[in-house]
This record gives C-alpha cells, sequence and structure tokens, in this order.
C-alpha cells in the first residue's frame, strides 16, 4: 500500500463556503465566522483508498474567491491535479461564476478533473439555484454534488469523489 500526494484546489466566487468546505474536510469543523482568505490557504487531508489500500494526501489550496482569474490567481492553479469548483446555492450569480471559472481553468491548464458543490443545503429554503439549473449542470458535465459545509453533507463524498478522479 503505497502514498501518492496531490495537490487540488478549490474556487469559486466570494463567500460561497471555500473556505468552510476545507474545514469541513481537513478537521471536520464549522464555524460561523466570515474570515475573508486573502491570497491562499494551505491545508492538507489524507483519504485511503478503499479499493487499493493507497493513501492519497491532498494539499488543497483554498484560493481567495474571485469571479475572474487574475494571473495570481492562475499562477496558484499551476500543478494541479484537480479541484473543487464552489456554488453557493443561495446565490445564483456563483452559479455563473463558476461556469466561467471552469471555462478558464480550462483553457489554461486542459481537462484537470474536478468536483462541483453546491453548497449550503442546510439554506434549501432560500435557495436561487433550481432543480432546473441542476439538471441543466447534470446535462453540461458538471456532475453537481449538494453538500453544507455547515452540517458536513456531502463534503467528505465529494471529497472523495475527487479523489478517484485525480487518481485515475
Amino acid at each position: 500500500m503505497g502514498s501518492t500526494t496531490k495537490k487540488v484546489c478549490i474556487i469559486g466566487d466570494f463567500a460561497v463556503g471555500k473556505t468552510s468546505t476545507v474545514a469541513r474536510c481537513v478537521h471536520n469543523v464549522f464555524s460561523e465566522k466570515y474570515l475573508t482568505t486573502v491570497g491562499v490557504k494551505i491545508d492538507t487531508t489524507q483519504i485511503t483508498m478503499e479499493e487499493s489500500g493507497e493513501t492519497l494526501k491532498m494539499v488543497i489550496w483554498d484560493i481567495a474567491g474571485t469571479d475572474r482569474f487574475s494571473a495570481v490567481e492562475f499562477s496558484y492553479l499551476r500543478g494541479a491535479s484537480g479541484y473543487i469548483l464552489v456554488v453557493d446555492g443561495t446565490r445564483m450569480h456563483t452559479l455563473e461564476v463558476a461556469r466561467r471559472l471552469c471555462e478558464e481553468a480550462g483553457e489554461r491548464y486542459g481537462n484537470l478533473p474536478y468536483v462541483t458543490l453546491i453548497n449550503k443545503s442546510d439554506l434549501r429554503d432560500s435557495w436561487e439555484v433550481s432543480d432546473a439549473d441542476l439538471g441543466k449542470l447534470e446535462e453540461d458535465g458538471y456532475n453537481p454534488i449538494i453538500t453544507s459545509a455547515k452540517t458536513g453533507e456531502n463534503v467528505s463524498e465529494a471529497l472523495l469523489r475527487l479523489a478517484h478522479l485525480v487518481m485515475e
């Protein structure tokens, strides 16, 4: 049983829950305090792949929220094996931003594996992203996963899906 290290980035618009998602993945905690990420914050987590017993160490680069990549954000993506694309289900605008960021990343770095999280399922009554929008995402190959960094819903499953994708 070997061990592999992979760099992954978490990207999305401002205040979609990227840092909270990382905190849930790495430390299994959630904080109500909103702290803006400046630049990039790096954390690590380990996942054991059940099928092979191999350990994957994911170095997660939490990139500051943006609606368009600058040269600096692009440089953070360099060398990544994949990424987590986060949308805030309560703000439709963040879905449009996520599509644009995914397109920009693809143009610059090719078809990196990624997972799309539609975050804040704990606030589902306030969602602007509809079931039809989710269906369109599915049709377009984004394969959205409904998550909540607050409750932990589907966060581990999303990380495991990305782990499988980057190990392929």
